[in-house]
């Protein structure tokens, strides 16, 4: 069985007993054990592995034997060159992951002279960083991407997967209610599934809050990554006859209003795609934006803040005030999700039907918000029977 090497740096074995307002409750050994079972559920074993030391840290992923590392350097992530030479120079794909949301602390934490090594940096999620880190690295060693940009910014980004040549696309966006501690990494295992199913997948980011994003900033973003298919199909031949956007909660809103472009005579920002979509998969959408205000200690009006005088706003962002939006559309919902009420996907779904828009909606009993993008699930093979 293919494993994973953990790597915790200085002051995490004081993890559950640090500040546990900041990093939480849960021990190293507690952590350790759960990091195994993360690993587990992708079929990799797990060896775990904690100092104080510099040296140690650099004499573990230079004396490997193991597939890939997930590591948080602790405090060695602001200024320990030599770690960040030893990754560099280690043949393993490593992930950096952070407890705290290092962006949004003290000034000298925001700066980590290690990302630059690894495949992606998780922070600010907490303990469940690590699952994601995890499967980060799962989703890449199954199924490596290329990454290409699509604008000058560091988050105008996205990866790609082409199984053959003529392969139809799905576009996927992440969800994170659009702030920036979210990233592409949410959709990896969905976007290798479908990849393994004979379609290109296109996994994407965008600016978002407090990196820049925000409407209609994030947006234009989205219909950028999604136009970009026609460079991209230049060298790799992809069939853009038939373009599927996924989204997933924030990411649903993005995907919904990115389907309705062309097919709306006044927007912002701008119409006429170059590359249109052909149906939208909606995975517990926010697609009422009014409706969803009270959410997650007011994201809505966090990502509205730069268009709140403009009085169009809803019109042009919300989806269950724009529709019809003009695709197919597949709408599934969990009923016991905490995140975006089920309510959301019931009353745009009626609505969207009665503006004359083809749209499927499922519902699951029991099913919260994070398990709709698990590859495994009843409720994502349900999605992808609707669409074919």
């Amino acid at each position: 069985m293919p494993k994973l090497l953990l790597i915790n740096g200085p002051n995490l074995n004081r993890l559950g007993f640090r500040d546990p307002e900041t990093y939480g409750s849960t021990t190293m050994a507690e952590l350790e054990e759960l990091c195994r079972g993360w690993a587990g559920s992708v079929g990799f074993d797990l060896e775990a592995m904690q100092s104080n030391h510099e040296g140690d840290l650099i004499d573990a992923i230079q004396q490997h034997g193991a597939d890939g590392i997930v590591i948080n350097p602790g405090a060695f992530t602001h200024y320990s060159y030599a770690l960040h030479d030893a990754l560099a120079d280690s043949p393993l794909p490593s992930v950096e992951v952070h407890i705290s949301n290092i962006k949004e602390r003290e000034a000298w934490r925001a700066n980590s002279v290690v990302s630059a090594a690894c495949l992606s940096t998780i922070y600010g999620r907490g303990i469940k960083g690590y699952a994601d880190g995890i499967y980060r690295l799962a989703a890449h060693l199954e199924m490596p991407a290329t990454t290409h940009t699509f604008g000058p910014d560091p988050d105008q980004v996205g990866d790609l997967r082409v199984p053959a040549p003529n392969s139809p696309v799905m576009v996927f966006l992440h969800g994170g209610f659009w702030r920036h501690q979210w990233t592409r990494d949410l959709m990896d295992r969905l976007a290798v599934n479908v990849a393994k199913a004979g379609w290109a997948s296109w996994n994407i980011e965008y600016r978002r809050v407090g990196t820049g994003g925000g409407w209609p900033t994030t947006a234009v973003d989205v219909g950028l990554a999604i136009d970009h298919l026609a460079v991209l199909s230049e060298d790799h031949t992809l069939d853009l006859s038939r373009v599927v956007l996924v989204g997933h909660s924030a990411g649903g809103q993005l995907a919904l209003w990115a389907g309705s472009r062309g097919h709306r005579t006044s927007m912002s920002p701008g119409a006429d795609p170059l590359v249109p979509a052909t149906d939208v998969i909606g995975l517990a959408p926010i697609s009422d934006l009014r409706g969803a205000r009270s959410l997650s200690d007011g994201a809505v009006d966090q990502f509205l803040a730069s268009a709140r005088t403009h009085t169009d706003v809803y019109r042009e962002a919300s989806p269950i005030d724009f529709i019809p939006v003009g695709v197919n559309q597949i709408i599934v919902h969990g009923t016991a999700d905490t995140d975006v009420p089920v309510e959301q996907s019931q009353a745009y779904a009626r609505a969207a039907r009665q503006a004359g828009d083809a749209v499927v909606y499922h519902e699951f009993d029991n099913v919260d918000h994070m398990t709709l993008i698990d590859p495994a699930s009843e409720a994502w093979q349900t999605a992808l029977d609707a669409l074919t």
